[in-house]
């Protein structure tokens, strides 16, 4: 699933208060990175955040789910990277919030 190009530029828009950020092309998706660490992705249209066991909560406590993709035999759970919630992106900073979080968690 590729990366909606204008949902990325809104989501690099949102993220600008983190700092210089790159980005690019990752699996079809465009990858988010900090001082070389990737802390976020966009697949289609959703954001997804680096998670750890003690941020993973917060996600499934408003519904997010793990980012997944199917193969031939089996449908893969990659449980690193979780849904932003969907209210995040109608608010700046606590976006900017949690993707704090991420690259917190990315770059231990």
């Amino acid at each position: 699933m590729s990366a909606d190009p204008e949902f990325v530029a809104f989501v690099s828009e949102q993220l600008e208060p983190l700092g210089p950020l790159a980005s690019g092309r990752f699996f079809g998706g465009h990858a988010f990175k900090r001082d070389g660490v990737q802390f976020a992705m966009v697949m289609g249209n959703t954001l997804y955040l680096r998670v750890d066991d003690v941020t993973r909560p917060a996600f499934q406590a408003v519904g997010s789910e793990a980012f997944s993709y199917t193969t031939k035999k089996r449908r893969v759970m990659v449980e690193s990277y979780y849904a932003a919630p969907e209210t995040l992106l109608d608010d700046r900073d606590d976006l900017v919030t949690w993707a704090r979080l991420a690259f917190e968690v990315a770059a231990k």
